[in-house]
């Protein structure tokens, strides 16, 4: 018996070892070892070759690029959460079915967020400096020097409550803030109790009452500068964002002129609306301790990566096996 061929996929970045191997058993898997970014014309050439492709959030699988795909190119399986650097539309006109990797990497991006929430009230960015940047200078401790803000008794506003939005209240509310949110629809009865939880239907009335806004929305046409230059002007002078979902949510030349001018207290990010370029006046901002910058890495534990590679395979596998994946995500959604 002539054994079963296995499918061509293309991998767009390194990925974990254990993945990776994985991956080689079961598939035709070409690697990328040295995790350079592909090049629009390399990823044209798997399109033209593969017959799974698997892109990362750094990939911008375009309409354009769609278009170009083989007739044998029949998934995108996604190792992200997010799609929306994936034109699914323009996939399904294609007969390409579009997968991701959801629900693997609430905890870790709801812990880092929490350390946001904690880091920029506290000055701990500017408080580790002190002790690396000029060795040998810190004087001792005085009761009035590098003073921070409480949190505990504050109240957060989350600006999007799903699973992420979920998981930092559930932190939240056993560092002691009062939790309020804004969400397109109110959470679940048993959720809203157990959190203490006020739904505000109003983004606009909820920002201008809160302490701490955290974003945690994912990144859709809708919610393009959510948080807008008039939205920010609703803050509160002590109040400070963190945003670890998607940097096109925040209009971010709006944050740097809040910033600039103190009209809220400071900000914490993990994501750029340029990514990976950093608006330099950003980096001028946490060089004075006005924010906390953070390389993308909320998602980022060792844990979080394989069960995302898992998930892929998963994916690939159900597909290949003439099933609909687990993960499918339909145009629209």
């Amino acid at each position: 018996m002539t054994a079963k061929k296995k499918p061509k996929v293309y991998i767009t970045r390194k990925l974990p070892d254990a993945v990776e191997t994985r991956m080689r058993e079961l598939f035709d898997a070409e690697l990328n070892i040295d995790d350079a970014p592909r090049s629009v014309p390399e990823l044209i050439a798997a399109v033209k070759a593969a017959d799974v492709l698997v892109p990362t959030v750094t990939d911008r699988i375009d309409a354009a690029l769609i278009e170009q795909a083989g007739p044998q190119m029949k998934l995108i399986a996604s190792f992200s959460n997010g799609t929306d650097h994936i034109d699914v539309e323009a996939a399904a006109r294609k007969g390409i079915t579009v997968t991701n990797t959801p629900n693997v990497l609430t905890e870790d991006t709801a812990d880092m967020t929490m350390a946001l929430i904690l880091a920029v009230p506290r000055r701990l960015g500017e408080g580790a400096r002190v002790l690396t940047d000029k060795p040998g200078e810190w004087a001792g401790w005085s009761p009035t020097w590098m003073l921070g803000r409480r949190i505990h008794g504050k109240r957060i506003g989350i600006v999007g409550m799903g699973r992420i939005g979920t998981a930092v209240a559930r932190r939240a509310k056993a560092f002691g803030l009062s939790i309020h949110y804004h969400n397109r629809k109110r959470v679940n009865p048993a959720v809203e109790d157990e959190l203490e939880a006020t739904y505000w239907e109003s983004l606009d009335q909820m920002l201008a009452r809160v302490d701490i806004v955290s974003v945690n929305c994912p990144s859709t046409p809708a919610t393009f500068h959510l948080i807008s230059a008039r939205r920010l002007a609703l803050l509160q002078p002590t109040a400070y964002l963190v945003n670890t979902a998607r940097g096109d949510v925040v209009d971010e030349a709006a944050l740097i002129k809040c910033l600039r001018e103190g009209r809220i207290a400071g900000a914490g990010l993990d994501v750029f609306e340029n990514e990976p370029a950093v608006n330099p006046r950003l980096i001028k901002l946490a060089n004075e301790g006005k924010v906390v910058l953070l390389p993308h890495m909320s998602s980022a534990t060792i844990e979080g990566r394989i069960d995302m590679g898992d998930k892929v395979i998963i994916n690939i596998r159900t597909f290949i096996d003439g099933h609909r994946p687990p993960n499918r995500v339909l145009p629209g959604r």
